[in-house]
């Protein structure tokens, strides 16, 4: 990770002569201030602040905040998805030719637009930790949890504001279509134990997510084979983020669902924890 972000900073000009000044007109976007805030109070919040204010009070009954988040997750990631579908000619993605959105102006008015939506998205997901927290579920405030959040809010605006190219369309694309189906299990999960038996695919969720990562790093991959005209700087960063993302959750896989069964234990998924019960 220290030589590919040596390498995006090498190629720094390269960057802001070809990225679009207006972007820094949007919100959050003209200075790292209000994101950098933004991270360090929800850090501080649910590692420290937010269990010393529960410590002593009982959980609060978020169920109908829950139906609610997550039936809307569900929405905005469908209508994030939809974006990549406004691309004439997706199979540009894929060819030799494909270059930075500065040259294609669909390609990048749909990248930046999609790009903050995305942005402002993570922004909304720390709330998965809050109520983690306000809900006394502490335990399932892991590592895993809070990187997989913190670092993906983080550097989907360092993306817009500094790197943005094609490659983060297939990636954003990838990466909503997951959140549909993950947030679609939170919402039939958040609407009471009369709908648990609709819950028996939870285990295959980090198979989907697995299965993204590795779609993601062959996609990746397969750009650098074809010499594609995109930054190489944030082709190599993306992929130093994903085997990240593929070792952490293959190691969690391996902790959750291979080691010896147990009665109870907490499960994790893109992040989130799902309480395990017995095995029926």
């Amino acid at each position: 990770m220290t030589s590919i972000m040596h390498l995006v900073v090498e190629n720094y000009s390269e960057f802001a002569e070809s990225r679009d000044p207006t972007v820094d007109s949007w919100m959050f976007m003209k200075s790292p201030v209000p994101v950098v805030a933004i991270l360090l109070t929800y850090l501080i919040f649910v590692l420290k602040i937010g269990p010393n204010i529960m410590k002593h009070r009982k959980p609060l009954d978020l169920k109908l905040v829950m139906i609610v988040y997550n039936a809307y997750q569900v929405l905005f990631s469908l209508w994030l998805c939809s974006q990549a579908l406004y691309v004439q000619k997706p199979l540009q993605l894929l060819s030799r030719s494909c270059n930075n959105p500065s040259n294609n102006t669909e390609l990048q008015d749909i990248v930046y637009s999609s790009a903050w939506w995305y942005f402002f998205s993570k922004i909304v997901e720390l709330l998965d930790t809050v109520f983690f927290v306000l809900r006394k579920k502490q335990s399932q405030v892991t590592f895993l949890h809070v990187y997989h959040h913190a670092i993906t809010m983080f550097f989907s605006w360092g993306y817009l504001k500094f790197l943005p190219g094609e490659q983060g369309l297939v990636i954003g694309f990838l990466n909503s279509l997951v959140h549909v189906v993950m947030y679609f299990y939170y919402f039939l999960s958040a609407l009471g134990p009369k709908y648990q038996k609709y819950l028996w695919w939870k285990k295959y969720m980090t198979w989907i997510q697995l299965t993204q990562f590795c779609i993601m790093l062959a996609y990746l991959v397969f750009i650098i084979a074809i010499d594609c005209k995109l930054p190489k700087a944030l082709t190599f960063f993306f992929v130093g983020n994903v085997v990240i993302f593929l070792y952490l959750f293959s190691d969690f896989y391996r902790k959750a669902y291979k080691a010896k069964p147990i009665e109870t234990g907490v499960a994790t998924t893109n992040g989130h924890a799902i309480e395990k019960v017995k095995a029926q």
